[in-house]
């Protein structure tokens, strides 16, 4: 079995750049696209910082509950703390999508929905996607669309809201 997933990180408690770059770093040679680095408003009505995100491809021989495992061990080595819903974060690692050998994985399991359920409205998911992968496409209840069409449909106060991080790292 082959998978491959796509992973969104966003971080911004702490170190939040060097938090990105260690999720990649985890992943070693399973990396396959990154996307560069982008800071957005906190999404969720908590006021806070501003968040980085970058989106992370992957190959890997992983099971969708092992993916789901990668990134919880990610969120623990940064001690994320979860206490308030769309809160401040040291490190949140989400699996947005998985194909097993080429095809795209659905689940509605509670801890593991595949595709994450609100991909399709997050430009600070989408946009970096699109960056890591211009031809990428996510399964949506209205059928498979492309992330290009996804982001274009989002609001445009949305879309502005997301932007390439100036102080570029890793």
């Amino acid at each position: 079995m082959t998978s491959r997933a796509v992973l969104s990180a966003g971080s911004n408690l702490g170190d939040s750049r060097a938090r990105l770059a260690e999720v990649v770093e985890a992943l070693g040679d399973r990396v396959v696209a990154v996307s560069g680095v982008y800071v957005t408003a906190p999404w969720g009505g908590v006021e806070q910082d501003d968040f980085v995100n970058r989106t992370i491809i992957a190959d890997s021989e992983w099971s969708p509950r092992e993916w789901l495992a990668f990134c919880r061990e990610c969120e623990r080595a940064a001690d994320r703390v979860r206490q308030v819903r769309w809160g401040p974060r040291t490190l949140d690692v989400d699996v947005i999508s998985v194909e097993v050998d080429g095809a795209a994985v659905r689940s509605d399991d509670p801890e593991l929905t595949l595709p994450h359920p609100r991909a399709a409205e997050r430009a600070f998911v989408l946009a970096p996607w699109l960056e890591a992968d211009p031809d990428a496409r996510l399964w949506t209840p209205g059928g498979e669309r492309p992330v290009a069409e996804l982001l274009e449909a989002l609001p445009a106060t949305e879309r502005a809201g997301v932007r390439r991080d100036a102080e570029q790292t890793r």
